[in-house]
């Protein structure tokens, strides 16, 4: 019988905020590449098809890393996985550095997204092992962590690419130090995960609890919504926005998309004491409504306006993934936490791939600012589905939930479940 994990006397206090440090740098890795993408298409000859393929098998990597990490992590521990999860971090980062044509780039971003994958469901998961009672904390705290790793990383890469030399290895370069001192950190850090069972490691599905599947498919709703937003927002987004506002800056692109990332760890910051499912409904709604508004926003080819947007856009995104987030962790079963954040993360990734793939492909046969308005509106539809998720949740009761909405879904897609009793 596995018990629950509790604080240990022992704790290395420092342990917590450099686990949201790790998740932070893993989140700003992710999201390195995508004031670079200009260029490769320009440098390559790259259609936006090429940019999205190489930004989905990212994802697609990512995805399988969490079909497999949070049992590991449950198993062996989460120091483990979080160091191996870092030195494929740095290789990755090598790969990058010498990338002269798109096998190595795809090869890069395979290698970053079984890494990312890994840190995020491992990460969540040591968190909840370090302060078990603290379950919408931590996963407040990781959205933010998410998003301010992103801005830092996105608007610094810009920067670098449009002021330094190299533009293609210079960012890198810098990530590269900051990873390898932060992956010193976690060889000090003691294992968190000290409730666990021995055994020989293996291979298991994502598993949902059957109790709370219900809370779950409202919180997956809203993170395959939000991140729906965000596979396009770090694909072609920069691109369309400096396209529409005939800026040709790359800091100007990654401005736009730091700004978004922004905004959305301050909205998560000051949702400190809304209810996370209150948070994700009002968030689900807002993408929604903001995801209409930057449609004509860019027709209008203002850059204040779209900077507005961005704003508008990154609130509401902060609500939506970090109130489904701190819901979910809240719910979640302690000798569960692994493979429930894995489902969780298998259908985000999910989400983030497929509609990047597609507009991409849309992007190849019609102008990408034709395309944008199509993509926009089939996320919002998607975006308001998720909050009336929420709201049918919140008039049915507690006990009801685990075998209601949610479980008709799970039978429905057969993707994610423990169907065991």
């Amino acid at each position: 019988m596995v018990a629950l994990d509790r604080p240990s006397g022992r704790q290395q206090r420092w342990a917590y905020p450099l686990l949201l440090v790790v998740s932070g740098v893993a989140l700003g890795v992710s999201g390195l590449p995508a004031p670079l993408y200009g260029i490769y298409e320009s440098t390559w000859h790259l259609s936006p098809l090429a940019t999205t393929v190489v930004f989905a098998v990212y994802a697609l990597a990512a995805l399988a890393a969490v079909l497999v990490s949070g049992r590991v992590s449950d198993v062996v521990g989460r120091k483990p996985v979080l160091l191996g999860a870092l030195f494929a971090l740095l290789v990755g980062l090598g790969v990058f550095l010498v990338a002269d044509n798109m096998a190595l780039l795809l090869l890069a971003r395979t290698i970053h997204g079984a890494a990312i994958g890994s840190i995020v469901v491992a990460g969540a998961a040591a968190l909840l092992d370090l302060r078990p009672d603290r379950g919408v904390r931590s996963g407040q705290l990781s959205g933010v962590s998410f998003n301010v790793g992103m801005t830092i990383a996105i608007i610094g890469s810009a920067l670098l690419a449009q002021y330094a030399p190299h533009p293609l290895r210079t960012p890198y370069a810098v990530v590269a130090v900051i990873c390898l001192l932060v992956g010193i950190g976690v060889l000090a850090l003691r294992e968190p995960h000290t409730a666990r069972n021995p055994g020989p490691v293996r291979i298991a599905k994502p598993a949902v609890p059957v109790e709370i599947r219900g809370d779950f498919w409202f919180s997956a709703l809203g993170v395959m919504a939000s991140w729906s937003v965000l596979g396009v927002l770090l694909s072609l987004y920069p691109s369309l926005a400096a396209r529409q506002t005939h800026i040709d800056n790359l800091v100007f692109g990654g401005a736009v998309v730091g700004t978004t990332a922004f905004a959305a760890a301050m909205a998560q910051l000051a949702a400190t004491r809304l209810p996370a499912r209150y948070s994700a409904i009002i968030g689900d709604v807002g993408m929604a409504l903001s995801l209409v508004l930057t449609i004509p926003v860019l027709m209008t080819h203002r850059w204040p306006l779209v900077f507005v947007a961005a704003v508008l856009l990154g609130v509401t995104f902060g609500l939506g993934f970090g109130g489904s987030l701190r819901h979910l962790s809240d719910v979640v079963p302690a000798h569960r936490r692994g493979e429930t954040m894995s489902a969780f993360y298998l259908v985000a990734y999910t989400a983030m791939a497929v509609p990047t793939l597609v507009a991409g492909w849309a992007a190849t046969r019609w102008e990408l600012s034709a395309v944008f308005p199509w993509f926009a509106g089939s996320v919002a539809a998607a975006c308001l589905i998720a909050a009336a998720v929420g709201l049918y949740g919140m008039r049915t009761p507690a006990s009801a939930r685990g075998r209601g909405l949610g479980e008709l879904i799970a039978d429905q897609s057969g993707t994610v479940g423990d169907h065991s009793h």
